[in-house]
């Protein structure tokens, strides 16, 4: 009996994987490849965002501006998908500028790369692992112009253009969980339906004349292109061979029979095809011809509408000069119809008449003027405001001369004020940035006041501008765009970045998501307004009122809000990052999730103060007063607590990890019941709640606070 050979095979492991994925169905594989090449770009953009993401959390990291780029890369993706980007100044931690940049452009260089493969090769690396190869009609690789159109513009551009114009226009627009949906199931449909139908193409293969073919088993003799069209019986071995090697389908000369038949329709039928010109032909030069008489037409009644209205406009310069002996009411009534004409050289000669102008009577009758041009007036009276406020700047120190340009200036100003009033709400895009609209002058002379209360001001560019002591009570600073919805990218918005507001009031007002960087607002009232989500990076709110105002996920990182009112305000989920908040008022402040990294509340009152979850690393609460602040998984690594007020606190799940606790309060001293005239309530009653927390790595801690950390079941290497 003859022994049997044992042969081992000598396969890799690799390679039998390979055959195991080989043998699932063609279609099945070509999701796989799809899906393979898809989670690998996702990959190398979600790995470095999310990296960057936990370095913007460590607050011991230097911040910096976000780098440009990402900025403008922010705002391209906002427009289309409806979403609020981040205007202004944003500071990061300087690694995850290199990291969300790494995750803007690593995307971007793999998918380049693997466009680069599949046009030189056919092939990506999944698709070449899962035996899949994308040929032209040659049988050879499609080349990287093919490659780009097969999946930029057939497999991406394509179906999601359709979702995207499907989600645009839907009731539940600007949802982005819908657009998802719409975009993922737009993209597997033209994927997989088409192909899922043996001897059918993809549309994004249709597109680029490209097949995607199977390696792993050739198409049989009947389905191959023959390439030589010789029938010599000598190259049949060849030909076999070129079968295997590139199967090209037959089936492209069928997808082409319907152009085919459409051009041998056209040979055969000369004078239709040549009809069919001739009346495309005609309709494009009627349309020219009409389109060109229609642009010509209006050209004309144009000029000579600007003609009638120059003539007019001489004619009653004429008559409003010194010397024409006018009468008071006639003046009125020309510089009236002076208004009506609503042209630039009209507005500009009202706006320098009214500053010549010393009649008081014509003076109200030129705003008046100004204010039923409207809007269109702004641009030449903010000019003005801009020569008169540096001759005021400039003038001498001759009182009665600096006086009368202080007038000509508040006559601006008043005219300023009442086209704001009159056309609220219609004035988005009205730039009126770096103009004087507060007070200014000497002492003694007559101040103006913008008043804008209960006004809509969305849109409005106040960037650089002097609104001191200004009121706009109940205004609203932002608005919908054109879709009607809130926190989309077209909201009208209102910038007022650099701009002068001391003493400003806008108790009630509207600022949610506006641009303040860097203004000022030392002394304003700000009592009760919406500042939800606006952005005050550097701002000045020293001494400000904020009662009960809503700061939720506001951006103040480095602003200095010293002395400034915070009770019963709303800043959850804020950044306040290195702000400077000594001496501030925050009695029942919401602050939970707030980022209070590196910030400053040197002799601070937060009492009753929610605090949970904060992160108040590195921290200053010097002789702060914290008593009955929840501090709950508050995160306090190296945070000063010298001397401060910790009665009440519950400071349960927190990381105190290098605090120092030098002469912080956990529990006031018991009194001596014959040295106090009223009775104080039980010691446990306002003593902070630390059972859990772990103290084995706080600063200064003294032996009275070992022993009430250790009784009250905090944890310390030193308790018994």
């Amino acid at each position: 009996m003859a022994t049997p050979i044992v042969r081992r095979s000598n396969k890799s492991r690799r390679t039998q994987e390979s055959e195991r994925a080989n043998s699932l169905p063609f279609v099945t594989r070509r999701f796989a490849a799809w899906t393979a090449e898809i989670t690998l770009v996702v990959a190398s953009g979600l790995v470095p965002f999310g990296l960057g993401t936990f370095a913007n959390s460590r607050s011991e990291l230097d911040r910096v501006p976000l780098n440009p780029v990402l900025v403008v890369t922010e705002r391209a993706i906002a427009r289309p998908l409806a979403l609020p980007a981040s205007y202004g100044i944003r500071n990061v931690a300087w690694p995850t500028n290199f990291l969300w940049t790494v995750a803007l452009l690593a995307p971007l260089t793999l998918s380049w790369w693997q466009l680069y493969l599949l046009g030189k090769t056919g092939s990506t690396i999944p698709k070449r692992w899962l035996g899949i190869r994308v040929v032209n009609e040659q049988g050879t690789p499609p080349g990287l112009a093919a490659a780009v159109v097969r999946e930029g513009l057939g497999r991406t551009t394509v179906p999601l253009s359709i979702a995207y114009i499907l989600w645009r226009y839907s009731f539940a627009f600007p949802n982005l969980g819908l657009f998802t949906f719409l975009a993922v199931l737009m993209v597997l449909g033209e994927g997989l339906a088409l192909p899922a139908r043996q001897g059918r193409r993809a549309l994004h293969d249709w597109l680029a004349g490209t097949y995607t073919i199977d390696t792993t088993h050739p198409m049989p003799s009947s389905l191959v292109a023959n390439k030589g069209h010789s029938s010599s019986k000598s190259n049949e071995p060849d030909r076999a061979q070129e079968e295997v090697a590139t199967p090209v389908l037959a089936i492209a000369g069928e997808e082409n029979t319907s152009l085919t038949a459409l051009w041998r329709r056209m040979r055969q039928n000369p004078s239709l095809t040549l009809f069919g010109v001739a009346l495309t032909s005609m309709t494009a030069v009627l349309a020219t011809l009409i389109a060109t008489q229609i642009y010509v037409q209006t050209q004309q009644t144009q000029r000579e509408t600007n003609q009638i209205n120059s003539q007019k406009f001489l004619a009653l310069v004429k008559q409003l000069s010194p010397n024409s002996g006018a009468t008071t009411e006639e003046r009125q009534s020309l510089i009236l119809a002076m208004g009506g004409l609503n042209d630039q050289q009209s507005i500009q000669y009202l706006a320098d008449l009214l500053v010549s102008e010393t009649n008081p009577i014509l003076l109200d009758t030129i705003q008046q003027a100004l204010a039923s041009i409207g809007l269109k007036a702004i641009p030449e009276l903010k000019n003005k405001n801009q020569f008169l406020a540096g001759e005021l700047d400039a003038s001498s120190s001759v009182p009665q001369e600096r006086e009368l340009r202080q007038k000509r200036l508040q006559l601006n100003q008043q005219t300023i004020n009442k086209i704001l009033t009159v056309y609220s709400g219609k004035s988005e895009g009205i730039d009126l940035s770096r103009t004087q609209l507060g007070q200014s002058g000497t002492a003694g002379s007559s101040f103006f006041n913008l008043v804008l209360e209960n006004v809509d001001l969305s849109g409005i560019k106040f960037k650089s501008a002097n609104l001191n002591q200004a009121s706009f009570k109940g205004s609203r600073f932002r608005a919908t765009g054109d879709d009607g919805r809130f926190d989309t990218y077209d909201d009208a918005i209102a910038d007022l970045s650099q701009a002068q507001m001391k003493q400003v009031n806008f108790s009630d007002a509207n600022l949610s998501r506006v641009i303040m960087t860097g203004s000022d607002l030392s002394r304003a009232t700000l009592n009760r307004a919406n500042l939800s989500n606006a952005r005050l990076v550097g701002a000045n709110l020293s001494s400000t009122q904020l009662v009960g105002a809503d700061l939720r996920s506001a951006v103040l990182e480095n602003a200095s809000l010293t002395g400034a009112d915070l009770g019963d305000a709303k800043l959850n989920e804020a950044n306040l990052y290195a702000a400077r908040l000594g001496r501030v008022i925050a009695i029942g402040t919401q602050l939970s999730l707030a980022n209070l990294a590196k910030t400053d509340w040197q002799a601070s009152d937060l009492s009753g103060a929610d605090l949970e979850r904060a992160n108040l690393s590195n921290a200053n609460l010097s002789a702060t007063r914290l008593t009955g602040a929840t501090l709950r998984s508050a995160q306090m690594q190296n945070a000063n607590l010298r001397n401060a007020d910790l009665s009440l606190v519950d400071l349960r799940g927190a990381n105190v990890a290098g605090a120092d606790f030098q002469g912080a309060i956990l529990a006031p001293a018991k009194q001596d019941p014959a040295d106090q005239f009223v009775q104080t309530p039980d010691l446990g009653s306002v003593s902070a709640v630390v059972q859990g927390v772990d103290f084995s790595q706080a600063k200064n801690l003294d032996a009275k606070q070992l022993a009430y950390i250790c009784t009250k079941g905090g944890i310390h290497p030193r308790c018994p």
